[in-house]
């Protein structure tokens, strides 16, 4: 699977569309809208044992956590509105996720003064990164609800990461620890030829060169 980014660069280029400019700017370059939910994810899906499951937080803190799911639904819980968009060239519209405010959590906890990077850890054994600052803004979650219901197993239950201005791999599934760093580290994508930032409106899909993705990628995963 650590191929995937060669595998898709390979791949033939899709027609330039003028779909972006008719929809407001809201579309990214090579994106293409889908009001199908793709499911994609490598590995199998995790199963938990919830009496079990634990979200850690931990890093450049003054102390860590451990937070029991009960835990995370007692956080103020927020709701937010958002567009999502795949590197796999798919973007949907308008999605609605329920759960807590990455800045609410960050309000409980005591971060040393060296703390710029998140490093999310994620099962099974997936870990993505993401600069503190981007965390700061009002539709950046850990989710537990999407479209007024519970998380799906394969959407990521029972808690995921939205990071909706950042390609949808930087919002890990199946989150399970929270990392606050010094300095920078790439997550499993990003050391397989993602792009470090990941920016969908300036086609930030490659570490290399920015090759194309096929048009018709993500309509041959499972989907809702």
């Amino acid at each position: 699977m650590h191929n995937k980014a060669e595998r898709l660069k390979k791949a033939k280029p899709i027609a330039p569309s003028s779909a972006d400019e008719a929809l407001g700017g809201r579309l990214p370059p090579g994106q293409t809208l889908t009001a199908k939910f793709p499911i994609l994810h490598e590995g199998e899906v995790p199963r938990y044992d919830m009496e079990k499951w634990r979200l850690t937080v931990d890093g450049e803190v003054e102390e860590a956590l451990e937070l029991t799911y009960e835990d995370v639904l007692a956080l103020p819980t927020s709701r937010i509105e958002c567009d999502i968009h795949c590197v796999t060239r798919w973007s949907k519209f308008d999605t609605e996720w329920e759960g807590v405010l990455f800045k609410d959590l960050l309000s409980r906890i005591k971060l040393k003064p060296e703390a710029r990077y998140v490093m999310f850890h994620a099962d099974p054994d997936y870990e993505t990164n993401v600069p503190l600052s981007d965390l700061l803004m009002d539709n950046v979650m850990l989710a537990y609800r999407y479209a007024g219901e519970p998380l799906t197993d394969k959407h990521g239950w029972p808690l995921r990461t939205i990071v909706p201005h950042r390609y949808f791999w930087k919002s890990a599934k199946w989150v399970r620890r929270i990392e606050f760093m010094k300095e920078d580290r790439p997550g499993f994508w990003e050391r397989n030829g993602f792009h470090n930032e990941a920016d969908p409106f300036e086609d930030q899909r490659f570490s290399g060169e920015a090759l194309p993705i096929p048009e018709d990628e993500w309509t041959r995963k499972e989907f809702d």
